[in-house]
């Protein structure tokens, strides 16, 4: 990004005093279309995708071994090949991108929707997950990058639109699986063509409202992007530290579960606990960003999300030994679920506001990219170790304990602390319109010696 992201990096930067909110309506019609998006895109997977497992063991008869490495493989193809779809988007611009991520998506739920073979639903689920690897860095990006733009315009902290887009998505992962389970009483193959629908609406929609050429982005050959994304260690520390996050976060779906069938009996609750988080999010997300904006640095707000984040493994890990059951044994459970939750407010939006300062002029969309491809490898690696380390047979208390060392040792690995930004924001340094050469910004780039970047 240029060099006004700088200035925009200390902890309280770019707010202007009595301004408390990032208001929906305050944003440019960019931004608002943008929010909107991720909301649509959830809404849209979320119809269908909590239902394949289920759907691919019951309804096409697959072997659970085969059903997990279907899942894996879409966790792959998205995840994986972000960095893929950011950088086209840093090539080409955020609208082919998009565009053509809502077309793969739109054939990719339609087959699947008609797929009875395992080789159906491979090729199906391949193509949902490359559809997002294209248009979720792409409108991430923007997001990113307009939220530094309102921020220079003296909207406010830019922290406070990422957290509006996280609230977007997680409205939209709340309501997508109550429309699909309403569709589920028709069939699957109903979710899913409705799932369709959905982004033949979002196609349609951008198709018309996405602005051919967004002013001061700039396209950039694709050149070099790797070697300057491996030679950039501030921003590899943040992927670590992110990555850590999306471990914690991952044991929701692996140890938590586990947790609550000790307890309970069942995973009936898990349901309960999963709209609790939900809920909490789309409530408290917006005020959590306020109150943070007004006393942390960005490096602060990361580092307390992820100590919140290490005390909700240790809350589990310390009761464990107790062997509680019934109601009162879910007590525990429900603290991690709240204390997680409460450090993704605090970590999630941050991190992506943290991007800008740390990529090159244009290499935004290839950044953005490159931190949930190199965080998901953090995961995969780091998931694999968890389910190993439960089924260990060590005492009951060590591995929620040793999980609760991942998220503090990783606070230890962020970029330095920052310096506040004095003075006003400076406008921004044009950008050019056509494709430049940026295989060797890095070398002289300002954010690299910027005496108020974060350290």
């Amino acid at each position: 990004m240029t060099s006004t992201s700088a200035t925009a990096t200390g902890g309280r930067s770019g707010q202007v005093p009595g301004r408390r909110t990032a208001p929906f309506a305050t944003l440019s019609p960019l931004l608002r279309l943008l929010i909107l998006t991720q909301l649509a895109f959830n809404v849209g997977f979320f119809a269908v995708l909590p239902f394949l497992s289920e759907h691919l063991g019951q309804s096409v008869g697959m072997a659970g071994w085969l059903v997990g490495f279907v899942l894996g493989l879409r966790t792959f193809s998205q995840q994986g090949l972000f960095v893929v779809g950011g950088a086209l988007a840093d090539r080409y611009g955020i609208r082919p991108v998009v565009l053509a991520g809502c077309v793969l998506r739109i054939a990719g739920f339609a087959w699947l929707g008609f797929a009875d073979r395992a080789w159906a639903v491979v090729g199906a689920v391949l193509l949902i997950g490359f559809a997002a690897a294209l248009f979720s860095p792409a409108v991430e990006s923007e997001v990113a990058r307009q939220a530094v733009v309102w921020e220079e315009a003296g909207g406010g902290d830019r922290t406070r639109v990422l957290a509006l887009f996280t609230v977007a998505g997680q409205a939209g992962a709340f309501v997508g699986p109550l429309l699909g389970a309403l569709l589920l009483a028709v069939d699957f193959r109903t979710a899913c063509l409705a799932g369709a629908g959905v982004f033949v609406l979002v196609l349609g929609g951008h198709a018309w409202l996405l602005p051919q050429r967004i002013p001061g982005r700039a396209q950039v050959r694709m050149k070099g992007g790797a070697r300057l994304v491996l030679r950039n260690r501030r921003f590899l520390a943040l992927c670590c530290a992110y990555g850590a996050y999306l471990l914690a976060y991952n044991q929701l779906y692996l140890a938590l579960p586990a947790e609550v069938e000790r307890a309970a009996g069942s995973q009936a609750p898990l349901a309960w606990l999963f709209a609790l988080s939900s809920l909490l999010v789309v409530t408290a997300q917006l005020p959590v960003t306020r109150w943070a904006g007004e006393r942390l640095a960005r490096r602060r707000s990361m580092v307390a999300g992820l100590v919140l984040i290490a005390v909700g493994f240790a809350v589990v890990g310390l009761a464990r030994p107790a062997g509680w059951t019934g109601t009162g044994g879910l007590v525990p459970a429900a603290g991690f679920v709240v204390l997680l939750t409460l450090g993704q407010m605090l970590v999630a939006p941050v991190a992506r506001a943290w991007v800008p300062d740390l990529a090159e002029d244009g290499r935004l969309g290839l950044y953005t990219g490159a931190l949930s491809s190199l965080s998901g490898i953090v995961v995969l690696a780091g998931s694999s170790a968890t389910g190993l380390l439960l089924d260990t047979g060590l005492p009951v208390a060590v591995p929620w304990l040793v999980l609760a060392a991942v998220p503090l040792v990783a606070a230890g690995t962020l970029p330095g602390r920052q310096c506040p930004a004095p003075g006003p924001v400076q406008p921004s340094r044009p950008q050019p319109d056509g494709p430049v050469e940026a295989s060797d910004q890095g070398a002289n780039h300002p954010h690299q010696d910027h005496p108020h970047q974060e350290r």
